[in-house]
């Protein structure tokens, strides 16, 4: 059966600049919490680091050859924010804006739309000394960030996101102390969260005026939340679960306040709300971009702690994720029934495997291919029923640093290796290559 998608509709496949960049200290560039963080001994995965990563700030013409060769129509990447203001105002460093200059124009002569995150994740040190994002100043500073990139670039990029995945930065960076900065403080976490909200909410004008026509959106992770059986107590942990990674962030974007079942559960302190904060947020955007990988299945544990129970018999990826494609559908037609947003794009969606290189100099990744195939085709089942989606963006275009997990998981459609950086398409890259070409999947 061949499953087709809507004429139009955009493929495209993700990075993100600490994962694949590499010169971490060239042309200027300023220190980031991720360059710190995995300097620090013991946080990441055989004390790996992305000072090299995928070397793609050497490399980016290669792989933009590697992208047309795979037929993308889009490409969407991260800018790092220290490369452009190395203390995260003030001077620009002319030559990291340049880096993204020639890529842009690069990916444009290549007939590549250039999709631009603003923020994944890789903060200046410099204002994480300040404070970082539990301090409010740093949301002013990433809109002044965001408006010399708009200026610098405008002109040639029209698809813009401000920030990928606040949960992740918020709860994992100041709460959970498993990323960069590594803290572990609940009241920093939801002070930071409110603040890279607010950063978005300021940043959106600024990119608008500056680069007229453009799309904006936002990025966010969505899981859905199961309960791990119809008791009651779990029924309600997986209500929190959802309310915490997915409510506490589609809510107060979508002009609602944050979810006051999560507020009182968790204890909240929202002192840091000012007048006129929600307004700012609410902004109203053109796009929202999602990220899908599982789902998570909860279990009360105690007074608000929540658990994964280990479940047997369950296909999983080498991150320990469930596969679990009805999920991707799941969560499409939510935010089309719940929430306002006009237009949908799924700016990640992949796995991670235990990719080889053969014998035959071939890496051939079945698994990733029937996950894709199956994720694909409940995306192509949302459509249908009524989800404004517009594109899909696999994750990731190659393989690369995976945060605290070093090298040791894999996510491209391309195999890197990194002792040499050579590049070796996967076989889930010349399969989407295919779909990319019949806008469809073809059995």
């Amino acid at each position: 059966m061949t499953i087709r998608f809507p004429r139009g509709f955009l493929w495209g496949a993700s990075t993100a600049s600490y994962q694949i960049e590499g010169a971490w200290r060239e042309d200027g560039k300023g220190e980031s919490i991720w360059d710190r963080f995995s300097h620090m001994p013991g946080k990441i995965d055989k004390g790996d680091r992305g000072d090299v990563a995928a070397d793609h700030y050497h490399r980016w013409r290669a792989d933009i050859d590697l992208m047309s060769e795979l037929g993308l129509k889009a490409y969407r990447f991260s800018v790092a924010w220290p490369r452009i203001l190395p203390q995260g105002y003030g001077k620009v460093e002319t030559r990291g804006l340049d880096f993204y200059k020639r890529l842009v124009d690069g990916l444009l002569a290549a007939g590549i739309e250039p999709w631009m995150t603003l923020y994944h994740w890789d903060l200046p040190q410099a204002l994480q000394d300040r404070g970082g994002w539990p301090a409010r100043d740093t949301a002013k500073a990433f809109a002044d960030y965001a408006e010399v990139v708009a200026r610098g670039l405008g002109d040639r990029v029209k698809h813009w996101m401000t920030l990928n995945e606040p949960w992740v930065s918020s709860i994992l960076g100041y709460y959970h102390g498993i990323h960069a900065p590594g803290h572990t403080d609940r009241e920093e976490s939801t002070r930071a969260a409110h603040h890279l909200l607010l950063g978005h909410g300021l940043a959106v004008p600024l990119i608008r005026r500056d680069s007229p026509g453009s799309q904006v959106g936002i990025v966010l992770n969505y899981s859905p939340s199961h309960p791990a059986s119809d008791r009651e107590e779990d029924v309600v942990a997986a209500q929190l679960s959802d309310g915490s990674v997915v409510r506490m962030f589609l809510d107060p974007l979508s002009g609602r306040s944050y979810p006051a079942d999560v507020v009182e559960a968790q204890g909240l302190v929202l002192d840091m709300i000012e007048p006129g904060d929600a307004d700012i947020i609410a902004t109203p955007i053109d796009f929202l971009g999602l990220n899908n990988y599982t789902r998570q299945v909860v279990k009360h544990r105690g007074a608000f702690e929540l658990g994964v129970p280990k479940r047997d018999g369950v296909d999983r990826t080498e991150m320990g994720w469930e596969v679990y494609p009805a999920g991707i559908y799941e969560m499409l037609m939510r935010v089309t029934r719940e929430y306002p947003f006009k237009a949908l794009y799924l700016t990640e969606n992949g796995a991670a495997f235990a990719d080889r290189v053969g014998s035959t100099g071939e890496v051939d990744d079945p698994r990733r291919v029937a996950f894709l195939r199956a994720y694909l085709a409940q995306v192509a089942r949302a459509i249908d029923e009524g989800a404004p989606l517009k594109g899909y963006f696999v994750w990731s275009l190659m393989d690369n640093f995976e945060w605290s997990l070093g090298f040791g998981k894999r996510f491209g459609i391309v195999y890197v290796d990194y002792e040499t950086q050579a590049r070796i398409p996967k076989t889930s890259a010349r399969w989407y290559s295919k779909v990319i070409a019949a806008n469809a999947i073809e059995d």
